[in-house]
């Protein structure tokens, strides 16, 4: 009999312990039950107007919430949203925080239609890691509008008109003429002057250059006309007469005069044979107009009259020496019956 009781005691203690256990778990997925749908993807499609006419545009609004963290896909339209119904534009997604854990998605579509007809809009599909999500379905009504047909005249299509003549239209036709008319025209000149034996181009022959000691001589004439040291002008007088001398001094002896210093320039010249006799000449011009340009100095008149005649020795005792006809033939005469 004890027997008995214990192991009837026992079964009793066991059946209410797996009860309880089972109340317990099924309280706790209760309690679980809202944090689990909460955590759930939903995804939710509305439209502003049911009901539009042709041509006219309604937004549809795609609702999206969701964990954070979580990947998902929107759709894209290429081809409208269905045959009958064009998708004109997609706002980019806008994303808001619900809470610490849900963030919630949106996008417009501005959508219209040309066609008349009610519309069923199937569900619009969302990708969401492995998972594929559906919106619910919608309605679209596209009416048009009423046509009075016996108070209206309808007429056909008209033909196609031309179009009236623009001169821009013709440009690249006129030009690519022109241009082969111009090559027609330089290939016969060319021929033209080949016959003739004749150059293609037309030069002018240069004209000829002066020497530079009369080249110089002559631009020092003319800054005796100027009367440049007469008008208190000193530094502009003594700067022209010494660019005159630079340049025959270039022009004579192939020196880079315009870029030297007095200095390095009267080293130079004492070298030359021709120069020596009227090497002081230059050197009292150039020490003069350094103390001019350099040390504000106001020479004499007297200086100022010296410089331009030591100018125009100096010029006319290192001109190259000139041979007459007569003397060239006596020099030739000279050589020959005086054969080394």
């Amino acid at each position: 009999m004890l027997f008995v009781f214990t192991k009837g005691a026992g079964c009793a203690s066991i059946t209410e312990y797996q009860m309880i256990k089972r109340l317990k778990y099924g309280l706790f997925g209760l309690l679980m039950l809202p944090v689990a749908l909460s955590a759930q993807t939903t995804v939710r499609a509305s439209i502003d107007s049911a009901a539009i006419l042709i041509g006219q545009q309604t937004v549809i609004h795609l609702d999206v919430s969701q964990e954070k963290g979580k990947t998902l896909q929107f759709p894209s339209f290429p081809q409208g949203l269905m045959p009958g119904i064009e998708v004109l534009s997609a706002s980019k997604p806008d994303t808001e925080e619900v809470d610490d854990r849900i963030i919630r998605i949106k996008q417009d579509l501005l959508v219209t239609s040309f066609d008349s007809g009610l519309y069923y809009i199937p569900a619009i599909k969302f990708v969401s890691g492995k998972d594929t999500l559906s919106t619910n379905s919608l309605g679209l009504k596209v009416s048009t509008l009423p046509v009075d047909t016996l108070k209206k005249n309808f007429y056909d299509i008209k033909g196609v008109l031309k179009p009236e003549w623009v001169w821009a239209d013709y440009h690249f036709i006129v030009l690519s003429v022109l241009f082969i008319l111009f090559l027609i025209v330089m290939g016969f000149y060319a021929y033209l002057r080949y016959k003739k034996n004749k150059p293609f181009l037309i030069t002018k022959a240069p004209e000829p250059q002066l020497p530079p000691h009369i080249k110089a001589v002559s631009e020092l004439e003319n800054i005796k006309k100027e009367k440049l040291w007469q008008q208190g002008r000193e530094k502009d007088y003594y700067t022209r007469l010494t660019d005159v001398l630079r340049v025959y001094l270039t022009g004579r002896f192939g020196v880079n005069a315009l870029e030297m210093t007095s200095a390095e320039i009267l080293n130079i010249v004492r070298c030359y044979p021709e120069a020596q006799a009227v090497f002081h000449n230059l050197k009292n011009i150039l020490e003069l107009s350094d103390f001019v340009k350099f040390a504000k100095l106001h020479p004499l008149p007297d200086e100022n009259e010296q410089s331009m005649i030591n100018a125009i020795l100096f010029i006319d005792n290192t001109k190259p020496v000139e041979i007459t006809p007569e003397e060239l033939a006596k020099s030739e005469k000279s050589k020959n019956s005086n054969p080394s």
